[in-house]
């Protein structure tokens, strides 16, 4: 019997991204298999919010190629687009409309059904266990954990085969934080793939497949578990890593 085909959900080669004068991104080079759950680590300013601005082609680069799920994020930027879910470090919401009103407008953007929408926003909710009387409530009205968790679900709405998230875990309480995690294993268990950012190492080092190590605008170290940490925590490496001049 033939070996099924590996299929490539993000494909990042010589990814190069200046402000001005400063180069940020310094030739990034990144694969995300399907079914993969991937942490994107660093410190803060180091280019992990960059790069994924880029994926999702909200800043332009200077060189380099970024394929979603096949799609040129440049050349065919709506279909790649279909292809994924993104959650921001800050949500971005609507805040004049109700929850409700926003995750619709979302569905609507993807083609979703009234029966889609329906059964989807119903069972995120639930996975989240944030209360539906909440979505008839203005936005501007949310905390900022509940703001966090209707990006989430605005995110997983469609059922796409690829989500990306930066700091997904930030304004999260305890309870949140555990219900999001297994949701991203589930998630990935099911064929699809995850690349998130996060600062949080213990995070990273208990729920993904793989790490990606950025540091100054190149990748130093990446590739599973096992082979980054070694007998080391992610810590230790981490830091080691931070060392080095």
């Amino acid at each position: 019997m033939a070996n099924e085909e590996v299929k490539i959900s993000i494909s990042i080669k010589d990814l190069y991204k200046s402000y001005g004068k400063k180069q940020v991104l310094k030739g990034i080079n990144l694969e995300v298999i399907e079914g993969e759950l991937i942490g994107f680590i660093g410190r803060n300013g180091v280019g992990k919010s960059t790069t994924i601005d880029c994926m999702i082609g909200a800043k332009k680069f200077d060189k380099g190629t970024i394929l979603v799920d096949g799609f040129d994020i440049r050349k065919n930027p709506l279909e790649a687009k279909y292809s994924y879910g993104y959650v921001a470090s800050e949500p971005t919401c609507y805040e004049e409309m109700t929850g409700l009103d926003y995750l619709e407008f979302i569905a609507s953007i993807y083609g979703l059904s009234e029966g889609e929408f329906k059964n989807n926003y119903k069972y995120l909710c639930n996975r989240l266990q944030l209360n539906l009387e909440e979505l008839n409530n203005q936005i501007a009205d949310y905390s900022h954990g509940m703001k966090q968790k209707l990006a989430i679900i605005s995110a997983w709405i469609h059922e796409p085969k690829l989500i990306m998230m930066d700091e997904p875990f930030v304004g999260l309480d305890p309870k949140a934080s555990h219900l999001l995690k297994e949701m991203m294993r589930e998630t990935c268990n099911r064929g699809n793939a995850i690349f998130f950012s996060t600062h949080v190492l213990e995070v990273a080092e208990k729920l993904c497949d793989k790490v990606a190590i950025i540091k100054q605008g190149r990748l130093v170290k990446s590739g599973t578990m096992e082979d980054v940490k070694g007998d080391d925590s992610l810590e230790e490496v981490f830091l080691e890593l931070e060392a080095e001049s």
